[in-house]
């Protein structure tokens, strides 16, 4: 049976997140994948809001709060109220966080070597197609997409 773009999508972030994943545990680091764009950002940008930092990270804000929350529970980042305007919370990284980045440096090299390996087996290598997969849908959602096809039914 041939899978869907969705089925095929998750087993493929399984398959890459897990064996990082698996990198970091054995380094005996607390870590996971998806705190990655936030801390390389915190390793910038000491303070940042949420908001800012999810657009340097390059990801929803929605997704940024569920994360740094994450976070902060592993003690990798800490949470303050911004002292000229207390609805907006400031992010920076914990003695934890800044700690562990030469590790994480370390484990992202290898990974990065990894991932050109990988894309030197592919006839498109996965990031050119996956770049191209997101612009495709910057310029048209996947939902008016889908939307369309749904009234060609």
């Amino acid at each position: 049976m041939k899978r869907t773009l969705g089925t095929t999508l998750r087993h493929l972030i399984e398959l890459l997140d897990g064996s990082v994943e698996q990198v970091y545990s054995d380094f005996g680091l607390d870590y996971k994948p998806r705190f990655t764009p936030i801390m390389r950002t915190l390793a910038k940008i000491e303070v940042i809001s949420v908001s800012e930092l999810a657009k340097e990270a390059g990801i929803t804000q929605p997704a940024a709060t569920q994360t740094i929350q994450a976070m902060a529970k592993k003690g990798l980042v800490t949470i303050s109220v911004n002292k000229k305007d207390s609805r907006q919370k400031q992010i920076s990284l914990s003695k934890q966080g800044s700690a562990m980045m030469l590790q994480l440096e370390r484990c992202w090299q290898a990974t990065a070597i990894a991932a050109e390996t990988l894309d030197n087996e592919l006839q498109t290598p996965l990031t050119v197609l996956a770049e191209e997969a997101i612009q495709a849908l910057e310029k048209k959602s996947f939902l008016s997409r889908i939307k369309k096809a749904h009234q060609q039914l």
